[in-house]
Order: C-alpha cells, then sequence, then structure tokens
C-alpha cells in the first residue's frame, strides 16, 4: 500500500438551517462543515497513513463553495486536496458525483484505497462510494466498522443489521466507513498553520471530457420541506406516578410504540 485517496463533501450545517412557518428551509445564515461522515473517513485515511508510513491525499466535489473547505480538511492529517468547484453540484445526485469522482480520480492518480463516508449530512443517499467501484472497476466494502491493512491485504468488519460480516481483499477498493469506525481528531492551532503551507490543486468540470449524459441527475429535487411533528398532547393526571407510567406504557403499546 502506497497511497490513499479520501473523498469528502463539503455541506450545509444542519445545526443552522431554520424551518420557516411555511415549511420551507432557511439556509440564509447557515454555514458550511465537511460531512460529518465524511471525517471519519478522513480520520481514518489518516490513520493509516500514519501506521503504514503512505502518503494520504483527498477529492471533493461541489458548489464554488467548496474551495473552502481546504483548510480544515489539511489540518485533519491529509498531505494535499485536490477540489472541484462548479454549479453543477447544486443539481447533482450520486450518479453525476460518482462519474465525476472517478474522472478525478482518472485523472490524478491510482490509489491503493479510497475512503468514503457511508454517506453524506445532507443526502445519505449511501449510492456514492458503489458506483464509484463500479466505475473504476474495483471491488466496493460498504457499511464497515473496523478496518484494518496488514501484507498487502485489507480486512473489513462491516455491520450488517444484527450481524457482522468479516471480509478481506488484495488491490485497489473503495471502501465506506461508519461513524463508529474512530473518533475524528480535533486540529489544533499548529495543525490549522501548518494547513496553510499544504498544497490544494483545482479541478475544472471541462477538462475531465465527460459527456453530457454523464452530467444529467438521474434525480431532481423539485422541493424540500422541513418535518414538524403533530404531538397528541396527552397528560396524565393521576396523584400516584405509578398510575401515570403505568397509563403512558399502556397508550404507547396501544399504539405499537413498545
Amino acid at each position: 500500500m502506497q497511497k490513499l485517496l479520501v473523498c469528502y463533501k463539503w455541506v450545509l450545517d444542519e445545526q443552522d438551517i431554520k424551518i420557516a412557518g411555511d415549511l420551507s428551509l432557511d439556509t440564509s445564515r447557515a454555514k458550511y462543515k465537511i460531512s460529518d461522515y465524511d471525517k471519519n473517513a478522513i480520520e481514518e485515511g489518516v490513520l493509516l497513513a500514519e501506521k503504514h508510513g503512505v502518503s494520504v491525499e483527498a477529492l471533493t466535489f461541489g458548489s464554488v463553495a467548496a474551495k473552502q473547505s481546504l483548510k480544515d480538511a489539511l489540518s485533519r492529517g491529509l498531505e494535499k486536496v485536490y477540489w472541484l468547484g462548479d454549479a453543477a453540484a447544486d443539481q447533482a445526485d450520486a450518479f453525476v458525483t460518482a462519474n465525476i469522482l472517478a474522472a478525478a480520480i482518472r485523472k490524478i492518480s491510482q490509489y491503493d484505497l479510497i475512503l468514503c463516508g457511508e454517506g453524506s449530512s445532507d443526502a445519505y443517499s449511501q449510492q456514492t462510494a458503489p458506483r464509484l467501484a463500479a466505475l473504476l472497476g474495483i471491488p466496493a466494502i460498504t457499511f464497515v466498522q473496523q478496518l484494518s491493512v496488514a501484507d498487502g491485504k485489507v480486512t473489513a468488519t462491516r455491520k450488517l443489521g444484527d450481524c457482522t460480516e468479516e471480509v478481506a481483499i488484495t488491490g485497489p477498493a473503495v471502501i465506506s466507513v461508519l461513524p463508529e469506525i474512530n473518533k475524528p481528531r480535533i486540529p489544533g492551532l499548529k495543525q490549522v498553520m501548518a494547513a496553510a503551507k499544504k498544497p490544494s490543486e483545482e479541478i475544472k468540470l471541462a477538462d475531465l471530457e465527460l459527456a453530457a449524459e454523464e452530467l444529467a441527475p438521474k434525480v431532481r429535487c423539485v422541493n424540500l420541506k422541513g418535518y414538524v411533528m403533530d404531538r397528541k398532547k396527552v397528560i396524565f393526571k393521576e396523584a400516584n406516578q405509578a398510575d401515570n407510567v403505568a397509563k403512558l406504557v399502556a397508550s404507547l403499546a396501544q399504539e405499537g410504540l413498545c
């Protein structure tokens, strides 16, 4: 293993999104961040690079705002970030995203492992990693909660519902990791300052020579509204708290919730 790549997404911070009276989403004051799931992918890539003495780079595709992510990404231990900022990202689905990432990877280098988050914090389609692997013609291992590399073999533990599965492969692969695989580091002042000196490189969408049909989304978001839970507001007022608890449990059971 000589070279690792991490793919990440620069997304709106969901904590800053407000729901207006008509249930539309107000993102006017929302800041951006690296997708929480992708922070785990970056951390795992950096941990593997530190352990095995190999290089680790990153690739991100997004709107022009993606450039803002470079310093944060590089402060997390990456050596270099390739970024592609284009308006096409505003409507891109997993189909378009995977096509663009695959074309960019073919252009920049060959990698032994490509790591992704299991999904992104905004769409969480869980399609990009397996689509990317199919386009590159290499295996995909998804739902990974534990990962190790030894003697050229990659061993991964996959979390599948109520069981786990251990798989092993050799050669290049795309790995999508779950949040429990690690705890992402919080960059300190030294790491943030050092990030300013690390290299980044812009990739132009036009240079990837993708056909028009490869940039046409299969899925388009027509409308997006917030969800408001309509609670029944049932109050139990028995003097004996045990009776209140019993009534609550009975009510939940009647609705099939417990």
